[in-house]
């Protein structure tokens, strides 16, 4: 699979562009500000139906214009594929594949395979735990339908379950047949879920730890741990006993929507004890086992997006992911650099062929 062209209008700074791209390493260099990134955004956009950067559809549309436009012509499976998302004010967003609209946007998640690693990876260190579960929902959404239903039912019935608990207090009332409704249906749907990122992260954790190895040398250990309440509990058990505590704060205190991945270099917290360097290394093996990941399961090469990752990275890193890289195993790629020069001394050792686009 690779994209052949695409074409933008009114996508956050940049009025009327289209370019034409290369089946392997395409490049666009020039100063901060020049809409480096938001081109990788919005090839993302194309697979995802929303930024990476801004969950806010509305803020990328270029200020003082009324409508955004991305459209995108790939070849997947020897086929000619035309996506085309746009937005305008007022209405809601529409996606077209080959000039039909989805009716659901989940529809279109994992058609077109894509990892993004971007300077915004970092809030998997520095953030909360729903970060770190959005990164897990959304590797194992790219090829698991499933999932994704029973993820997007497990929130609705919690938002369901949450409003019912905020009634129960403003009234002074409790209804335990109402609420037994809502705790069947997240026990259900909570068993499911909790099953499939268990046997996700079994099979991810070997491959991200084979490919930190190779980016750090073998110069240090890391590990990945999955921290799951339903490890020591069923959901039906959990929703029990913090039952008294959810009437009390009004919401759902305890479930997989409290999961954690906890992130360790050497057995310690890398966000404590990790340099700049090794955290930037363990952020970029998680998504280079992410893309392994997603093409062994669906059997086409996803697409790769590399913004900004050769900074703060020593020599040595930055040649051990070129020589990721320069694996076959990689199909398209994209990158973004201020530096011109690196970039070229970069993508040269590759040999592969190559195109570099001066904004």
């Amino acid at each position: 699979m690779y994209l052949q062209k695409l074409s933008l209008v009114n996508f956050k700074n940049l009025e009327s562009q289209s370019f034409d791209f290369q089946q392997k390493i395409n490049c666009f260099v020039g100063n901060n500000g020049v809409g480096k990134t938001n081109i990788l955004d919005a090839i993302y956009y194309l697979s995802f139906a929303k930024s990476y950067f801004n969950s806010v559809a509305v803020q990328n549309i270029m200020h003082g214009e009324a409508f955004f436009m991305i459209e995108g012509d790939y070849v997947l499976n020897d086929r000619n594929e035309k996506i085309v998302c746009s937005l305008k004010k007022g209405q809601k967003k529409v996606l077209k594949r080959n000039g039909k609209s989805y009716e659901k946007f989940s529809e279109h998640i994992g058609q077109l395979p894509l990892v993004i690693i971007s300077p915004a990876d970092r809030d998997l260190v520095t953030e909360g735990s729903d970060t770190r579960r959005k990164f897990i929902d959304g590797v194992i959404s790219q090829q698991n339908k499933n999932y994704l239903k029973d993820l997007l039912s497990y929130n609705k019935v919690l938002s369901q379950r949450n409003a019912l608990l905020k009634y129960f207090a403003a009234n002074r009332t409790f209804d335990a047949l109402n609420l037994e409704v809502y705790n069947e249906q997240l026990s259900e749907y909570g068993a499911r879920i909790f099953e499939v990122r268990k046997v996700f992260l079994e099979k991810f954790i070997p491959i991200f730890n084979e490919k930190y190895q190779i980016i750090s040398d073998d110069k240090e250990t890391v590990n990945l741990v999955y921290k799951s309440q339903l490890n020591d509990f069923s959901m039906k058990d959990l929703l029990q006993q913090s039952l008294e505590k959810d009437k009390m704060l009004q919401y759902t205190s305890s479930g997989i929507h409290k999961d954690d991945l906890s992130f360790e270099i050497g057995n310690y917290p890398i966000k404590k004890f990790g340099s700049q360097g090794q955290q930037k290394s363990y952020l970029i093996a998680l998504k280079f086992a992410q893309f392994e990941f997603i093409k062994q399961q669906s059997n086409v090469v996803p697409i790769l997006l590399l913004d900004d990752i050769f900074d703060k990275l020593d020599e040595s890193r930055v040649l051990q992911i070129i020589n990721l890289v320069d694996n076959d195993e990689f199909g398209q790629i994209f990158i973004t650099d201020t530096h011109s020069e690196r970039t070229e001394n970069i993508v040269k050792q590759s040999n592969k062929p190559y195109q570099i686009f001066k904004l």
